[in-house]
Formats: structure tokens, sequence, C-alpha cells
């Protein structure tokens, strides 16, 4: 056996005997996070690019917290100066990003955790259903969640608040337990857009759904086809500052581990009945810094530029590593 398939096998047994943390408490809990720098590319720590992106900072994060893990989702402010993530455990986190003076990323400072809250407004305390895969910043500073296991979306007016559930799709439920919505956005007129991990209707693509608000807190949901090549998935989905949309697609197996494709779509390709094709912006596969990557979030830099964020899910695995990447979208 390769080296690298006896780590990987070590992975998938870590993952499959590792316990769960217990549920962080519902309020406002402050963690402090260790970071230490990552590079880009471990056989040559001078490399600045991978395809189009620039390299600008990342991130190998630990935390006092046990909770501290699992990030399946991300969240950055305009102004780049507030970090929100999920885990697939429940939890969320809030953070402030550090930068130095030539604007790469250096660490997390003022970081508090919490746990999401069921309908009955209680700390949501098991895995089947606390397994928080996606979120989206609504226009009225709500958040919308996607829950897989059981497949459903909670509206939260805040982290802290007791959820209002809201209609899905109609096929929501038609999902793999653990293949359901993991990548989800919204826009500024409140649509949602979201894509299943594996629920396909056509071969080669997996579904997604638009939700137009009607008014009343509800959505009419239609479908879309995503296009996707073998092994690959989508993991997370953000509005790009232009108007267009990035994805994140990721494939693993045994030999190869994880591989991740940052992609880049037009918002005229998002129809109902329609298939998006994306375009591949840069492959990160080793000897690259890569990680189980889930979450993606876009901003707008202070020379104008297109920022991309990524965050990892380690799956409270101690051979993974909870990561925060950070790039600059070449012209």
């Amino acid at each position: 056996m390769t080296n690298r398939f006896l780590l990987t096998l070590c992975l998938l047994v870590a993952a499959c005997a590792g316990v769960s943390p217990p549920p962080a408490g519902a309020q406002e809990q402050p963690v402090t996070i260790e970071s230490s720098p990552l590079t880009l590319k471990i056989d040559e720590p001078t490399a600045t690019r991978v395809g189009r992106l620039i390299w600008r900072g990342g991130l190998e994060m630990r935390a006092s917290s046990r909770n501290f893990g699992g990030l399946s989702d991300l969240h950055i402010t305009p102004d780049g100066r507030t970090l929100t993530s999920i885990s697939d455990e429940g939890a969320w986190l809030v953070a402030t990003p550090r930068f130095d003076a030539k604007g790469m990323l250096v660490g997390l400072a003022d970081a508090s955790m919490g746990q999401l809250r069921g309908l009955d407004g209680k700390p949501i305390d098991s895995k089947p259903e606390a397994d928080a895969e996606a979120m989206a910043r609504l226009p009225d500073g709500s958040w919308m969640v996607a829950f897989e296991r059981r497949h459903r979306l909670w509206r939260y007016t805040s982290l802290t608040a007791t959820p209002l559930p809201v209609e899905g799709p109609a096929d929501i439920g038609r999902q793999p337990a653990n293949g359901g919505i993991e990548a989800m956005t919204a826009l500024a007129d409140g649509t949602l857009i979201a894509i299943s991990e594996e629920y396909s209707l056509h071969p080669a693509t997996v579904t997604g759904w638009i939700g137009k608000p009607d008014g009343s807190g509800r959505y009419v949901w239609n479908p879309f086809a995503y296009a996707t090549i073998p092994d690959y998935k989508p993991t997370a989905l953000a509005v790009l500052p232009d108007g267009s949309f990035a994805t994140l697609e990721r494939a693993f197996d045994m030999v190869r581990g994880v591989r991740v494709r940052v992609m880049r779509f037009e918002a005229n390709q998002l129809k109902p009945g329609a298939t998006v094709q994306p375009e591949e912006l840069a492959r990160l596969a080793s000897p690259y810094a890569v990680d189980n990557l889930e979450g993606l979030a876009a901003t707008r830099g202070a020379r104008g530029e297109t920022l991309l964020w990524l965050i990892s899910d380690d799956n409270f695995n101690p051979l993974q590593r909870n990561i925060l990447m950070l790039f600059e979208v070449a012209p």
C-alpha cells in the first residue's frame, strides 16, 4: 500500500470511529482560536497562484472549544470584518478576520460560538437534527439554514433565535440522507438558490432549485440542473460581486484523497429547467493546500478585486484540518 492510501484509510477509520462533541450552549460563548499560516503549495513555498486564483493567505485553525470544527458553510460581510460559519453538529461561529499591511489573511479574533436552536427553542442536541450543511443571509438580516439527514429549511432571525420552518422544494425529502442541500445562497431580492450534493434527475447533473419569495414567507420553487463531471459534487455556492456565481465541487477517493474544483458561472444560466455549465477557475489537490472544503463566500477587496473565502469541515477528525483560505480572482 502507498503512504497516501494508508493515510486515507486512517482518515476514514478515524471518521467512522469519532465521537461527536457535546452540543454547545445556545447562548454566545467566547472562544479562543489559535491559527498557524498555510502555504499555498507544500513543495513550492513561494507559490502565489493556482489557476485563476491569487493567494491572499490561509490559516489552519484550532480552538479552545471541543465544539469547534465541522465547519460546513461560510458568510463574510461585504466589508470583510465579520465571518460567520455553521457546523454539521449544529454549532455557529462568529469571528473577526485579521489582515497584515499587505492585505493578507493572518488570523481570526473576537470569536464566539453557540448552538442553533430547534423549533422547541432548545439547543439542537442530536446529529440527525443538527446536521446543518448550508446557510444564506437574507436581505432582512435573517439566516436560512439547510439541514440534511432530515432534509429541511429553517429561518433564524438571529443565530440565537428559535427558528421558523420554511417549506422547501416538493422533492427536498427525496435527496439521499447524507447528500442533501450543501450549496445555498440568497440574492438581493430574497430569491434563494440551492443545489443538492447528490440528488439527480438527469445524467451527469445534480438538481438545484430557485426559490422566489411570494411575499407571505413562502417560496415558489422551480428546479434546474447543475452539470457535474465524474467524482465531483457541489458543496458550496456564493454570489460574486459582479452578479455571477461561484461554486465549490469536491471529490474524494482512497487513492487520490480530497480534490476541489473552484467554479464560476454567469447569472443568465440560472433559469428554471436550464442546465448550468460552470467553468473551472482552479483545481486544488495535493501538493496545493486542500482539505474537505465545504464553505464559500465572496467579497470585494479594497482595490475593487473579487475575493473568494474557502473554509473546510474537519469532521471532528484529528487527522483532518479546519482551514480558511483567501484568494483573489485574477481578471
